[in-house]
């Protein structure tokens, strides 16, 4: 009720307002307490409303008064295209993947999973905790809370083989999400103008933090099982590469995961270059028929970089990641993780670190898997029923997304368009190729809100594509 009284206060002070001129004095709260017949708390809040869109302001001791209309001009940053010069590397508009929805739409196109995914109540209460404590107060350590640490190394060590030496705390750095390891890593790693080998497709935040870091992308094919390791090899060979950014498990846009046999012959030719291997571990926690095994668990001498992201299966709000890496790799990503943010807040590592060890963890993980089945079945289905000019060739064993082949002829941007007026938003494929995409493919993310309604988007972008055809 007090919401309804506000908004009522607002809309008679918005007609007073028009009718006054600049610097009218507004009547007293006592006074507009009695007119609206409201309490003094109701008034406040409708006075702050109005200040905030900057049409009053209030003079301590003295009142609140119109403020005057300011007439805006032509502002001119001219002087700035001399300042700024030519941008050094290629600058991309935010990609469309991270657009919000309309009301009403389905939403296919997202990256992150419907808040119905999320631990919430784990989350609520990690947050409560970690506000308490010592955390909220101090300064983490640079490198990340010892104790996250530990756990990012204990994960990791504990799908290692005998024999294999586990990583330890030290190895760890803690990342304010993935997304800023990545560009740390291709500064520190690579370094600007060299060359790093990147799997195509891939994800195009990979392709963007690299961009930006100056490096020399260098695509290699990618299928359902991976790249193929002799084609890798001759990557290595011709251009002197040092580095390979890939995603072994549930990749992002396709869906893959490489065998253990095929990631194993890969490791094999990135240890026969001398080279590093920067795996992108962020969909660890959404194995679906499967279950993920990091390359890093493989390695013990440093060729892998190894990135494990809880920014996607936690919350987006708590933006946390590790960096597992060793020897004199770890010490350049640090010195560059220190330039680019000093630490990481101490109330987000605690909360992350709070969620994953509490017993409802692995409870919440055990039932996000079968309703992530759930939903991929669903658009499965459905796209095959409604759409099947989109073709499904490999169906992911995790992950968020599916991988649509669409005819050749299509014009993609158009469907996008056309599909996004019909209240349906999919995700172009070409997004994700670092070069000139193989063939037209639309990513489809089964993990956003009403997974109900994947028929009927389904329907919707068959309807489309026979349009188009």
């Amino acid at each position: 009720m007090n919401d309804d009284s506000s908004s009522r206060i607002v809309a008679g002070l918005l007609d007073w307002i028009s009718a006054a001129p600049a610097g009218a004095r507004l009547p007293a709260t006592r006074a507009l307490v009695a007119e609206y017949e409201a309490s003094p708390v109701t008034v406040q809040k409708a006075l702050r409303t109005l200040s905030a869109r900057g049409l009053i302001e209030t003079r301590p001791g003295v009142g609140t008064f119109v403020r005057a209309v300011r007439t805006a001009r032509p502002l001119d940053y001219s002087w700035q295209t001399v300042a700024l010069r030519s941008p050094q590397h290629r600058l991309t508009e935010p990609s469309a993947t991270m657009r919000s929805a309309t009301p009403g739409a389905i939403a296919l196109h997202a990256g992150y999973p419907d808040r119905e995914l999320l631990p919430e109540r784990l989350i609520r209460a990690a947050l409560t905790r970690a506000g308490r404590s010592e955390v909220a107060v101090t300064r983490s350590p640079v490198a990340g809370l010892p104790e996250l640490q530990s756990w990012f190394a204990s994960e990791l060590a504990a799908a290692m083989p005998v024999g294999v030496t586990p990583p330890t705390a030290n190895d760890v750095i803690v990342l304010p999400g993935s997304q800023s390891g990545l560009s740390s890593t291709f500064r520190a790693l690579v370094t600007a103008g060299q060359p790093l080998l990147i799997e195509s497709p891939t994800y195009w935040g990979a392709t963007l933090a690299a961009a930006q870091a100056g490096v020399q992308l260098v695509p290699v094919s990618s299928g359902p099982h991976g790249p193929d390791p002799d084609t890798l090899a001759r990557a290595f060979e011709e251009t002197g590469a040092r580095a390979f950014y890939a995603q072994p498990n549930y990749a992002n846009p396709t869906g893959a995961q490489w065998p253990k046999a095929r990631a194993k012959e890969i490791l094999d030719v990135v240890r026969a270059h001398g080279a590093f291997l920067i795996e992108d571990d962020w969909a660890h926690d959404f194995g679906i028929t499967s279950d993920p095994t990091p390359v890093a668990a493989q390695d013990d001498a440093g060729h892998v970089v190894y990135l494990r992201s809880l920014t996607k299966s936690v919350s987006p709000s708590l933006r946390v990641a590790g960096v597992i890496a060793r020897g004199p790799a770890r010490e350049r990503i640090l010195a560059d993780r220190s330039a680019s943010s000093m630490y990481v807040s101490g109330i987000l590592q605690a909360a992350a670190l709070d969620v994953v060890t509490q017993p409802g963890w692995g409870t919440h993980l055990r039932g996000l898997r079968q309703q992530l089945l759930a939903r991929r079945d669903l658009l499965v289905d459905s796209i095959r029923k409604h759409a099947p000019a989109a073709h499904i060739t490999a169906i992911p064993h995790g992950g968020l997304n599916l991988w649509a082949q669409l005819a050749d002829g299509v014009d993609l941007p158009r469907l996008v368009r056309e599909c996004e007026d019909a209240g349906v938003l999919i995700a172009s494929g070409s997004e994700w190729f670092p070069a000139e995409p193989s063939g037209t493919f639309v990513r489809l993310n089964y993990s956003g809100p009403n997974p109900g309604a994947f028929p009927e988007a389904a329907r919707i972008i068959g309807q489309v594509l026979e349009r188009l055809e």
